[in-house]
């Protein structure tokens, strides 16, 4: 077997890491094969709902990770100063409206691959948005982003 055929080993996230989760944070669990198995990709917290302000360092860290980022999907109606396009790292990304809701956002890498991102609503509690975010980002996830932030306390479901 040559190191070409050996498969990656996994990286998991250190144990701590979700105790020092706070806003305009992302987690991220980036398998990046056709194989993925989880419902969400990742889960962000953002600071606020301007995402004129709050996109650009969400876009540097997700280009760090998964290379060239084409466009991001966001439900125009759930967010303040969405622009049209967010300069990256000296390349144009593409801000769409999709109607997926406040609780996600949709990034697309290349022509189809598209990562989902549960989004934690900025004025969450911590403990509640760290639940949220590790619910996420679980590889079993089976529950849908605004099922999450019902089952944490954020959905809008929910009466807390």
């Amino acid at each position: 077997m040559t190191s070409s055929d050996t498969p990656p080993v996994p990286r998991r996230l250190p144990s701590g890491v979700h105790e020092a989760v706070r806003p305009g944070c992302a987690l991220l669990r980036l398998e990046t094969t056709a194989s993925r198995e989880g419902v969400l990709d990742g889960a962000w917290w953002p600071r606020s709902r301007d995402m004129g302000a709050e996109l650009p360092a969400l876009l540097s860290a997700l280009i760090a990770h998964l290379g060239p980022v084409t466009r991001v999907g966001l439900d125009t109606a759930a967010w303040e100063g969405l622009p049209t396009r967010v300069l990256v790292d000296d390349r144009v990304v593409h801000v769409d409206s999709f109607p997926v809701g406040d609780d996600t956002v949709l990034i697309t890498r290349g022509d189809r691959d598209i990562f989902s991102l549960l989004v934690v609503p900025p004025d969450a509690a911590p403990d509640a948005a760290r639940t949220a975010m590790a619910q996420a980002v679980r590889a079993d996830n089976i529950s849908q982003a605004a099922q999450i932030l019902i089952d944490t306390g954020r959905g809008r479901g929910s009466s807390g």
